[in-house]
């Protein structure tokens, strides 16, 4: 398994539609268990979410891209764009979370 960030920037003023469908959107990502190794919004200087910055371990990138594009969020509409990156683990401190 490689691993790989999804940076899902979501479409102006799309808030409401985020919140109305956040809770789909866990359920999918709780899915994936151990393989979902960092998920969270990114937000503006306001603290309002404009996008999803996720890291999850994938066969490769069509399989990465596979899970962003079946994400509740995606299919929704919330999404004005996503890149697919691939990433390496070197340090974790995840106990800061």
């Amino acid at each position: 398994m490689s691993q790989f960030i999804l940076l899902c920037r979501d479409k102006p003023d799309s808030v409401a539609l985020r919140m109305e469908t956040r809770t789909e959107h866990l359920k999918y990502a709780d899915s994936f268990g151990e393989r979902l190794m960092l998920a969270g919004p990114m937000l503006n200087e306001n603290g309002d979410p404009v996008g999803s910055l996720i890291i999850v371990e994938a066969k490769d990138e069509q399989a990465a891209r596979e899970i962003a594009d079946n994400d509740p969020y995606a299919k929704a509409g919330l999404f004005a764009s996503v890149d697919i990156i691939p990433f390496k683990t070197v340090i974790a401190n995840i106990s800061k979370v």
